[in-house]
């Protein structure tokens, strides 16, 4: 833990509680958001894959 020559005063306190209320909440979206694309994601994925291996069975010949 750090040692200080003096104790915060109220108004740094309230700043660093907001600033990291902040973070966090920004934080906290970001994965809300990271979250909510994924099925769209591997849709998007599951599709160019199948694409991509009907392409090769055209190519191929099978």
């Amino acid at each position: 833990m750090a040692v200080w020559s003096y104790p915060p005063t109220r108004k740094q306190v309230v700043a660093t509680v907001l600033l990291f209320a902040a973070g966090a909440s920004l934080f906290g979206y970001g994965a809300y958001l990271s979250l909510a694309n994924v099925e769209p994601q591997r849709a998007r994925a599951k599709a160019r894959s199948e694409f991509v291996r009907e392409r090769l069975r055209k190519v191929i010949g099978d």
